[in-house]
């Protein structure tokens, strides 16, 4: 169970008195923090004169307080529901339990976020066998109150006592095959009272008890279901997706009920004041007459759309097309709407702001600021960066029908169709065929990447969202989930499995990098425009540009990486990472031969070879960034990292030996083992890597700035613009950049003279260690630049290795709230942060013009990116498919910054 903080304890603690229950009449908009979406907007329309039925709002607090008293409803908190109730009565002129005129109730739920369907609610409560009789000669209407009496138990049974629904569905299917009937209306009182029996047994027979007939006992437990749902899995689940905080609870709206199953001139619906797909200005939704709310949103009918009610009763349209204009036009935002016709007259039960995709967002915020209804910086507040990511990936289409089968981490967006596929030889080969593949595995490694660049997208069994698979998919645009632990992945099957649906290699799936879904077979998928074709975007980003004072530069290892990041508004190259380079199919085998060599002579021999490659990439990059800084950093990972995996090594060497065939290529992979084996350390990501690795082969890096500047100069002679910033990863000691950086000074000089030409470079650090924080001030006595690695940095911080975490514990830790969100997704604000905070201060306080970046992948996180704004970074680079996302945050953190010292 989720704990709830209480911040209001000490109010008790001095014995002032709460207010645990709010009238619709004594509520408004504002306290949406004490009565929830819901019963702000139902207060809020109270107030506007609205037809709203009466009810009443159980707080926040008090849901907060029942979690504190570990399922006990707070002191007093009964009294002020009775007390309220009778408003209610005098209100409906009505009784709560009394035959002759009897008062039903819905109970529903209301956080203060919309979390729809994931809470609950019970409607017609106050029935039973008097009051449902009562009900049927008030009406006049035997088969209404039969209706209303079996779905309240149908409810209750499955809400209150956790009763299997199906229990129910099934007898309610076999009393329509038995009256050879389609639907639910067709069934007769008499068929209705026998499932309204057959509905009570199923609830003794699950919970042993006979089902409560007192009102008063329904609704208390009632009440607390509602309560008990904020922490189902589901709605625990959808908080962690929304990021929204655990410790808000839910209020309880209990409101008169409306029916709308009182036969043609009755009906309920759901309806948006413009459409939240395209967001084109039109009433948008679905009606269906003689039902209740829970057939529209459970799907047992097939409604028809909103103007299906304007055929049926024009002037209930016309009055309920009134009300959608002035609400949107009174919250000055798009609203979702409920509400139900009772006997001709309109009854508005609910308007919350709607929920919209990524297309529809932009559009009506746009459109909003022609109408005059928001500013233009409203209008950019208003678009969630994922919204505007959905913009740049294609995505699984809304209206398609179809059922995933898994659900793992959302880890790079967009969505792909694919044969499976699983291994990396097999993606590669089918991919350059044509052939479109999705990449399963059970988590990938860098020798997968040849096969990751063909693949459309990339699944993994394990791994979480800073795993190789998300960072290399994410750089790469890819659709990628990480974390599908119910994806039996079989690889020397070639098949995975959930829960008794298997898919061998070659049959197509669908996943969706937004969502996290997987599917069998190929579902429709809405294909993006560029940007560039899209007006309501380019406005939205262009208002973001001038509101922004952080720059978005992006992560680029390639020349395609770069018009990429140019393309989408990137301001410079924040992180080239030349080892990606050598990961290349074509120059692999130069970069192992150069590990495998015997001596420093051999060793540069084989670079010489690589010299004019990775002179090429930098003219690539160089040429598309043309005017802007690239920041390139020096080889970083350890060099095992380049060679064969030591245990398939081991396992193909052994195979060799025992079969005494091939003798020469057995010599050959001894020598790779005996090479693999002598670099292998029992903690690589602390070993020799970085400047470490710089310092013992300078060969190495000394290449790579020959590289850099042979490419600068070259371009710079021919009239380009190139700004190239060489960056040394890993210190932690002044020392150390000292010795690097002295060893490199000489090659970026002597290209300069051979060339004839003078380039504009930098020497930097990346701080990615603790003590590199820590002493960031007299590191700035040498370096010309800071750039926060907050990848590392967070592992170095917390002593955590990022895979192992991710893969071992952090879901638990983020369950049982141990951490508030994941160190690797969003930066850690008290820890890393304040690291990063010295740094910044230690840094300028050496050198004042110091530039400072961020180039881990946080800097495509909205909340990080906000911390990033506050700390007065230069600039944060992500993926270059995330520099429009950046964009936007970037400027949400101003916009955020300008409201706060308002």
């Amino acid at each position: 169970m989720v704990v709830l903080v209480l911040g209001y304890r000490f109010a008790r603690m001095a014995g002032v008195p709460r207010k645990w229950v709010y009238l619709f009449e004594e509520g408004s908009a504002d306290m949406r923090d004490l009565l929830g979406g819901k019963g702000a907007g139902a207060a809020e329309m109270t107030r506007a004169g609205m037809p709203v039925p009466p009810g009443f709002t159980i707080t926040t607090e008090a849901c907060r307080e029942y979690y504190a008293s570990k399922g006990k409803l707070p002191d007093g908190l009964w009294k002020q529901v009775t007390t309220a109730l009778e408003t209610l009565e005098k209100q409906s002129r009505k009784q709560f339990g009394d035959p002759r005129n009897p008062l039903l109730v819905s109970v529903r739920s209301g956080a203060k976020f919309s979390m729809p369907g994931m809470m609950d609610t019970v409607l017609n409560l106050g029935l039973n066998e008097e009051t449902a009789s009562g009900l049927a000669r008030l009406a006049k209407n035997e088969r209404f109150a039969l209706d209303a009496h079996r779905r309240f138990i149908q409810m209750f049974g499955k809400t209150v006592k956790g009763i299997d629904g199906k229990k129910f569905e099934s007898a309610l299917t076999a009393a329509k095959r038995r009256a050879g009937v389609k639907t639910d209306p067709e069934l007769t009182a008499p068929q209705l009272r026998r499932l309204v029996r057959r509905f009570l047994s199923i609830y003794k027979d699950a919970t042993r008890q006979e089902f409560p007939s007192d009102p008063l006992v329904q609704l208390q437990e009632a009440i607390e279901a509602v309560f008990d749902s904020w922490n189902t899995p589901r709605a625990v689940t959808y908080r962690r997706m929304e990021r929204i905080p655990d410790d808000l609870g839910t209020a309880v709206n209990v409101q008169m009920m409306a029916f709308g199953n009182m036969g043609s001139t009755s009906g309920t619906g759901v309806a948006f004041t413009r459409n939240p797909i395209t967001g084109r200005k039109e009433l948008y939704g679905d009606y269906l007459a003689d039902a209740q709310g829970e057939d529209v949103v459970a799907g047992v009918r097939d409604p028809e759309p909103i103007r299906a009610l304007k055929r049926r009763l024009p002037k209930v349209y016309a009055q309920f097309e009134r009300h959608a204009r002035k609400l949107e036009k009174h919250y000055r935002d798009v609203q979702d709407l409920e509400f139900t016709v009772e006997r001709g007259k309109l009854f508005m039960l609910q308007t919350r702001a709607a929920k919209r995709t990524g297309e529809a967002a932009v559009r009506i915020a746009v459109d909003m600021v022609k109408e005059r209804l928001i500013t233009t910086s409203e209008a950019v507040n208003r678009v969630e960066p994922r919204q505007l990511e959905q913009l740049l990936f294609p995505r699984v289409d809304p209206n398609a029908k179809a059922h995933a089968i898994a659900r793992g981490v959302p880890a790079s967006p967009g969505a792909a169709t694919g044969a499976a596929v699983f291994d990396a030889d097999t993606a590669e080969g089918w991919g350059r065929k044509g052939k479109a593949v999705i990449l399963v595995r059970v988590e990938t490694n860098p020798n997968d990447v040849h096969g990751m660049v063909e693949a459309k997208g990339i699944l993994t069994q394990t791994g979480g969202t800073a795993s190789h698979a998300a960072l290399v998919a994410r750089g790469m645009g890819r659709p990628c989930i990480v974390g599908a632990t119910s994806v039996m992945v079989d690889e020397r099957a070639r098949a995975f499995s959930v829960d008794g649906t298997r898919v061998k290699e070659g049959e197509e799936i669908t996943i969706d990098g937004v969502t996290g879904d997987v599917y069998v077979g190929r579902v429709p998928t809405i294909e993006p425009r560029p940007l560039s074709k899209h007006p309501s975007a380019k406005a939205i980003l262009g208002w973001a540009d001038e509101l922004r004072r952080l720059q978005v530069w992006a992560n680029a290892d390639y020349p395609r990486d770069a018009i990429k990041a140019r393309e989408n508004g990137a301001q410079g190259v924040g992180l080239c990472r030349t080892e990606h380079m050598f990961m290349e199919e074509d120059r692999l085998p130069i970069v192992q031969s150069m590990i495998l060599a015997d001596s420093t002579r051999e060793r540069e021999k084989h670079l010489a070879r690589l010299l004019p490659i990775q002179r090429g990439d930098f003219t690539g990059i160089f040429k598309a960034m043309a005017g802007l800084p690239v920041v390139i950093r020096l080889i970083d990972p350890p060099l095992h990292e380049f060679l064969p995996n030591m245990d398939n090594l081991i396992r193909e060497t052994t195979v060799l030996k025992v079969s005494r065939k091939n003798p020469r290529k057995l010599k050959r992979l001894e020598k790779v083992l005996a090479r693999v084996e002598d670099l292998h350390e029992a903690n690589p990501m602390l070993g020799l890597r970085g400047c470490r690795l710089s310092i013992l082969y300078p060969e190495i890096p000394r290449m790579q700035v020959r590289a850099i500047m042979e490419a600068a100069c070259k371009l710079r002679k021919k009239g380009v613009d190139v700004r190239p910033e060489i960056m040394i990863p890993l210190v932690g000691a002044l020392a150390e950049l000292k010795a690097v950086q002295a060893a490199l000074e000489p090659v970026a000089k002597s290209v300069q003279k051979e060339q004839g030409v003078k380039v504009p470079y930098k020497f930097g650090t990346m701080i990615e260690i603790p003590r590199a924080a820590l002493t960031a001030g007299e590191i700035a006595s040498v370096a010309q630049f800071f750039s926060f690695g907050t990848n590392d940095l967070t592992q170095t911080t917390f002593g955590y290795s990022r895979d192992d975490a991710e893969r071992k514990f952090i879901v638990r830790y983020l369950e049982e709230k141990i951490l508030p969100r994941n160190p690797f997704e969003t930066i850690d604000e008290n820890g890393v942060g304040r690291l990063m905070a010295l740094a910044v201060q230690e840094g300028r306080k050496r050198r004042r013009n110091l530039e400072i970046g961020i180039c881990g992948e946080h800097g495509g996180d909205p909340e990080s990116i906000r911390l990033c704004h506050h700390m007065n970074l230069n600039y944060v680079s992500c993926s270059p498919f995330r520099v429009p996302v950046a964009r936007l945050a970037a400027a949400q953190a101003a916009i955020g910054e300008m409201t706060s010292t308002k």
